[in-house]
């Protein structure tokens, strides 16, 4: 009796487990099958039914994990966003010795390479600001929050990199500046991806914003001087 007991309560914890697996699982799969249709059809073009029949999932199913759509989507800008930080963490570092300019080279580099793996946050994101909406979507809401945490990690880079050079203002500026500049060679490689080949547009990109950071350095240089 005490054994059967047992076995019993050892049943009674896997079981927890195995639905908790079970419900991630389900979740990656609606995920998986959002971020497709999503890339296909934009926002308005993905719907409950098409993500229910993809993923081979109830839309009860959906609707439990997710509860909207909107939710749905918010949640694939997410997941894209951090898999896109995950590959810049992965990259390797430049190789030892390099200089400061070889550094920063490689670093807007890997963005360029973790963009082409994990594009679809930015995909679908910009679709979504671009667009004018009566309620603002929880999608939109997303994209802007990991916008704005990319913006800050850039400024902390470029903090990094130009210390003593630039100044906060001219920090921020330029981490403005790669924003807009990348979202460029995005959408550009979005519309002619046989013309627009990302990883050099981003190479170039590299010392335009070297050239950039050296213009803010001597303009700032020359104000002090013209205020003594």
């Amino acid at each position: 009796m005490a054994a059967a007991r047992a076995t019993g309560k050892a049943r009674s914890r896997r079981a927890p487990r195995k639905i908790r697996a079970h419900g991630e699982e389900s979740r990656q799969r609606i995920l998986d099958a959002a971020t497709q249709i999503a890339g296909e059809r934009g926002y308005d073009g993905t719907s409950v039914a098409l993500v229910s029949e993809r993923s081979g999932l109830p839309a009860s199913s959906i609707y439990w994990h997710f509860e909207s759509k909107d939710r749905l989507l918010a949640a694939v800008i997410e997941r894209s966003f951090h898999r896109w930080l995950e590959r810049m963490r992965a990259w390797l570092p430049p190789r030892r010795g390099a200089d400061g300019d070889e550094q920063f080279d490689a670093a807007i580099r890997r963005a360029a390479a973790a963009l082409t793996e994990a594009p679809e946050f930015l995909r679908l994101g910009l679709m979504l600001v671009l667009e004018r909406r009566p309620e603002e979507a929880t999608a939109r809401r997303m994209f802007l929050q990991v916008r704005e945490q990319a913006y800050e990690g850039i400024v902390a880079s470029y903090e990094a990199f130009f210390e003593g050079a630039l100044d906060a203002a001219d920090v921020r500026a330029l981490a403005m500046l790669t924003m807009a500049a990348a979202d460029g060679l995005f959408i550009a490689h979005q519309v002619e991806p046989a013309r627009v080949d990302l990883d050099d547009a981003f190479a170039l990109l590299a010392k335009a914003l070297r050239g950039a950071a050296k213009e803010l350095g001597s303009r700032a240089d020359r104000s002090k001087r013209d205020r003594r």
